[in-house]
This record gives structure tokens, sequence and C-alpha cells, in this order.
């Protein structure tokens, strides 16, 4: 409840100041791909500043997404390597518990083993 309230509280000002953006950003600006400045400009494009400005935003963020997943690849390898050991053993763990269950019943009872303490140093 406290999480979508405070969502809203940021994305609505979020919102309003890109639309204020928008609007206040409308006129034609020339973008040019062309690193020699030929003449004819080749590879520009005539288009409103602000879709320039929220184009480098949107690529700024999804290049910072694909950064941090590929950073956090060993990290989930380690996980994934995590999960298989911990099924063989909870495997295992199963295996022997049935064979010591077919055992007891099955056999004679194990001897009883006391433990003692080994005295204080």
């Amino acid at each position: 409840m406290i999480r979508n309230a405070l969502a809203v509280l940021i994305l609505i000002p979020l919102a309003a100041l890109i639309v204020l953006l928008a609007v206040a950003n409308r006129e034609p600006v020339n973008l040019s791909l062309d690193p020699f400045m030929s003449e004819p400009r080749l590879l520009a494009v005539t288009m409103p500043l602000y879709i320039v400005i929220l184009a480098a935003l949107i690529t700024g963020v999804l290049v910072g997404g694909v950064a941090a997943w590929l950073r956090q690849g060993k990290w989930r390898r380690h996980v994934r390597h995590t999960h298989t050991e911990i099924r063989a053993l909870r495997a295992e763990h199963e295996a022997l518990r049935a064979r010591l269950d077919a055992r007891d019943r099955s056999g004679p009872p194990l001897p009883s083993i006391a433990y003692r303490r080994p005295p204080a140093a």
C-alpha cells in the first residue's frame, strides 16, 4: 500500500515533467549521424528535440540494464549450480532415509552408542 502510494507520488510528477519537456521542446532539430559533416548530410534526421532527449534517455536505461544483467551472470550461474547441488543432496538424503527406514523395519536394532565428552583440558 505504501509502496503504491510512493510510486504514484514519484510517477505523477515524473510524467508531468516529461509532458512539460515535450511541450517546451517541440522545435525540430537536425540530428546528424555523419561524423565527417559532409554536405549534403547523408545520415541526418529532422525531429522534435524532446524525441531526441527521450530516445537518448531510453537508450541509456536499456544499455545500463543490459550491462547490469551481464555483470550479474556469474551470480545467476552460481545460483543454478547451488540449486542443482541442493536437489542432488535432497535426493541422496531421501534415499538414505528410505534405506535406514527399511533397515529399521527388517533387521535387528542398531547398537546404542553412548557419547562421552572428552575431558576438559
